[in-house]
């Protein structure tokens, strides 16, 4: 869910973006990787948007990869070879705290090669920014804070000023997912209406991949309908935005003690 997320963010706010980590808010426009040589390594986890003169790649990471210096290197590459006037800029943006090295990690050197990118890691970045650009709002919660519930009320805030209700709604149901990472979902919930975020084009993302997820295990199980396994495998999306039990069984059309059984197994 964090890779679509971070990709739906960083591709309809692209200037919030640019501004936040270029200096200035450039136009950007989606760099599809299939215009470059060859299959990307990981498709579900890369950003590529470009303008005339620039290439942007992003790569949003909730863990630590060793192989991330290689890949960065790897995209370099390609995208020199499709296009060589382009100057490009690499930026691998860490979301959840780690005391791994990993995460300091802004080079790969092979042999006499060696490339450098740049790491950042959100638990590091001042706030001020984040609260400024609607694009940005949702990963706010993440910036440097020693309280955590009191950035998701600043966001919350930050939020209701949006008068553009799609918007909106997009963006609180952004803000709740990443909320997720440090926060009880029963708290997020106190603080951002989720019957706003219901009607968000990012709900309906969480609800079709959990479907996707469910229906490829019944598949891979063995199992002529997979519904059921879709159903249950969007529990988990649905509980970070902040759902109750009951509000998950009425939105999956489901029993209420067979969600309260799944959540149970789950925190086993």
């Amino acid at each position: 869910m964090f890779d679509n997320l971070c990709k739906f963010l960083a591709e309809s706010f692209s200037e919030d973006y640019a501004a936040w980590l270029l200096g200035r808010p450039i136009k950007l426009t989606k760099l599809s990787p299939t215009e470059l040589s060859l299959e990307p390594i990981r498709a579900d986890s890369l950003i590529l948007e470009q303008s005339e003169d620039l290439v942007l790649h992003l790569e949003f990471q909730t863990e630590p990869d060793p192989t991330m210096g290689f890949r960065m290197l790897d995209y370099r590459v390609r995208v020199y070879r499709r296009f060589p006037q382009k100057t490009m800029h690499q930026f691998v943006i860490y979301l959840k705290r780690s005391n791994n090295d990993l995460v300091y990690q802004d080079s790969f050197q092979m042999g006499e090669t060696v490339h450098r990118y740049q790491a950042i890691r959100l638990w590091e970045q001042p706030s001020e920014v984040f609260l400024q650009s609607p694009g940005l709002l949702p990963l706010a919660v993440l910036t440097q804070t020693s309280d955590p519930t009191l950035k998701l009320r600043e966001v919350a805030t930050a939020l209701e000023q949006i008068e553009d209700n799609r918007v909106k709604a997009n963006l609180m149901a952004a803000t709740s997912v990443f909320g997720g990472i440090l926060l009880a979902p029963e708290l997020i919930k106190t603080i951002l209406r989720s019957e706003i975020m219901k009607e968000s084009a990012v709900y309906q993302e969480i609800l079709r991949e959990g479907e996707q997820r469910g229906l490829l295990k019944g598949k891979l199980e063995g199992k002529l309908e997979g519904r059921l396994e879709a159903k249950l495998e969007t529990i988990p999306l649905l509980k970070k935005l902040g759902l109750t039990i009951a509000e998950i069984a009425k939105e999956l059309n489901i029993d209420v003690e067979l969600v309260n059984k799944f959540v149970a197994n789950q925190n086993n």
